[in-house]
């Protein structure tokens, strides 16, 4: 039997890059905090290959940055499974690996990332599948939840970057970005929201605006508003107080750069809404589209919290710039409204970023949970 420091991770890629980009993060730094040796079943490279540059597509298994990248079909043949099994956002495992798992293995579900209430009393849980018991792990804000995904090193790296702005200026200039004082917004952005209108307001408010928009399947909004057939990596285009710069797809590390580097930020999903937080800026998120309104619960959810010791006015406009961003039109005004609460935004995002860096992060507590989790069976058999 595998020991609990070979874990094996299942990744099934629906649409977008959120799932890859949270189990690639999850698993680096499993590995290099925790020591786990790693297998990480993909059942897409073409996609992972944006998040995972090394990828070789035409592989059925490689290892990258000391993790064993596995293609994951309806035919793989699998040899054994490991101890502790992570199911990502209920991807469903392959049937011929759950006949290879027994009583003992840990068996996790990691869920989707929500602010909402009933996530403290559902972390945790657990439901019997015939002989095997799959547990429910949900990240979320509170120490009563399973934590959010955060390095170690995040914290530190944060104040280098505040105490030194040469890091920020030195990024940005590697991508052949200018040097300005403008105000500087990265926009990451399903393709259905409101972007013309954003970019309209930008182009009217009473500053410059840079708008950093990394590659995406976004850029024919941007395209349409300048009048373009297309946009591509290195474009530059200007209208009035906006200029828009588009920037190659990012690789995690440089898009984290990027967010440190802003202003403000658009952020969607869970993974670049995790890392908005940890960058310490005010950021507008955009979660994924549901039905009956979900998405609109699971956004409130989070501003609620998020915003609990914020100044009332500060804390609405941050609420009215959201909901606009979620429906089909940003107005001047609110847009406006924002930029001018940004003198106390600015340190409150910095003030919640270091509170929730202070709680036990998403990967320690997966570890803490499965060693729990091995430790108990092992007492039971004794």
């Amino acid at each position: 039997m595998a020991t609990s420091k070979h874990w094996d991770i299942f990744c099934k890629i629906v649409d977008n890059f959120g799932d890859i980009g949270v189990c690639w993060r999850l698993s680096k730094q499993l590995q290099n905090e925790h020591q786990l040796t790693i297998r990480l079943f993909i059942d897409d490279l073409n996609v992972a290959k944006h998040l995972i540059p090394a990828l070789d597509t035409s592989l059925a298994q490689q290892t990258i940055q000391n993790i064993t990248i596995i293609s994951w079909h309806t035919d793989t043949k699998f040899a054994h499974a490991a101890q502790v099994v992570i199911e990502s956002f209920a991807c469903e495992l392959p049937p011929p690996y759950l006949a290879l798992m027994h009583p003992d293995t840990i068996w996790i579900n990691l869920e989707y990332l929500s602010a909402e209430t009933w996530v403290d009393d559902f972390h945790a849980k657990s439901s019997k599948r015939g002989q095997l018991t799959r547990h429910f792990f949900f990240p979320g804000f509170t120490p009563c939840t399973g934590g959010l995904l955060r390095e170690r090193q995040i914290a530190n790296t944060k104040q280098e970057r505040i105490n030194n702005q040469t890091p920020q200026q030195d990024f940005l200039k590697s991508l052949g970005l200018p040097a300005n004082n403008d105000l500087k917004v990265s926009l990451f952005c399903y393709p259905h929201a409101p972007i013309a209108s954003l970019l309209t307001a930008m182009a009217t408010s009473d500053q410059r605006v840079s708008c950093y928009v990394p590659a995406s399947g976004i850029l024919s909004s941007p395209a349409n508003f300048f009048e373009r057939d297309s946009l591509h990596a290195g474009d530059q285009l200007t209208h009035k107080n906006l200029t828009l710069h588009v920037l190659p797809f990012l690789s995690q590390d440089n898009y984290d750069k990027l967010l440190s580097s802003c202003d403000i930020n658009f952020v969607r999903g869970e993974d670049s809404w995790v890392r908005a937080i940890w960058a310490g800026k005010p950021f507008i998120w955009q979660p994924y589209l549901q039905t009956e309104q979900t998405h609109i619960k699971k956004l409130h959810a989070f501003l609620n919290l998020y915003f609990s010791d914020c100044d009332q006015t500060s804390k609405r406009s941050a609420f009215s710039l959201h909901d606009a961003w979620q429906s089909e039109h940003v107005s001047s005004a609110i847009w406006q409204d924002y930029l001018n609460k940004l003198t106390t935004l600015k340190p409150y995002c910095a003030k919640q970023s270091y509170t929730y860096a202070q709680q036990t992060d998403l990967a320690t507590k997966l570890v803490i949970f499965s060693d729990k989790m091995i430790k108990n069976i092992a007492e039971n058999k004794v």
